[in-house]
This record gives structure tokens, sequence and C-alpha cells, in this order.
């Protein structure tokens, strides 16, 4: 299983990586647009639309990074035999949630404890 879960987090790493790229792209390209546009977004009619579209990237840029992390600190957890471990309980995490969420920290059990706790 450690050989085929790195490769496995490896091309999750590799394609994240690649909408990260794409995504820092989009944030130029928005930031640009709105450099040509007027300052002034209040009186400016398509002001608004860039600032959103401005946030949106930047806010899945942010989402886009974090999984990064993840994924690293999945790739850690490989190396300390520790990948497929529930972080809370010490119980196996299920192939098909590893499958579904390769970075998963918690089973489904206290995944749902957790969020339910929110």
């Amino acid at each position: 299983m450690t050989n085929e879960t790195l490769e496995r987090l490896e091309a999750e790493r590799e394609r994240t990586r690649g909408q990260l790229h794409g995504l820092m792209r989009d944030f130029d390209q928005v930031v640009e647009a709105s450099l040509d546009s007027n300052a002034d977004d209040e009186h400016d009619p398509d002001g608004s639309t860039v600032a959103f579209e401005r946030s949106q990237v930047d806010s899945m840029l942010q989402q886009t990074r974090q999984h990064l992390v993840e994924i690293d600190a999945a790739m850690e957890r490989v190396a300390a035999g520790t990948y497929g471990t529930c972080e809370s309980c010490g119980q196996q995490i299920s192939e098909a949630r590893l499958e579904a969420r390769p970075v998963a920290r918690l089973c489904i059990a206290c995944a749902s404890a957790k969020e339910s706790q929110r």
C-alpha cells in the first residue's frame, strides 16, 4: 500500500500544483483587468464584478494551497507509518474513504462527530 499510496499522493500533488499555477494566472488576469477599470467600484458598473472575481479566485487559491499542505502532511504520515490511522480514535480509516479523500486524517465516524460539533 505504501508505494501505491505515495504514487497516488504524488499524482494528486502534481494535479493540485497545476491547478494552483492556473489559478495564479487567473488571479493575475483579474488584477490586470482591475487596473484597467475604474478604481471606484461603487460607480463603475463592472467594478463590483471585477472585485467579486478577484475575491473568488483568491478564495480558490487559498483552498488549493491548503490542499497542497494536506497532501504533504499525508505523505509525511505515509513515511511515518501512520497513514490510514484516524488521528482521533486510532482506528483504521476505511480504504473507500482514503480512495475518495486521500488526505483524510479522520475516520468517517470521527469526521462526522467533529462536523456535528460545528
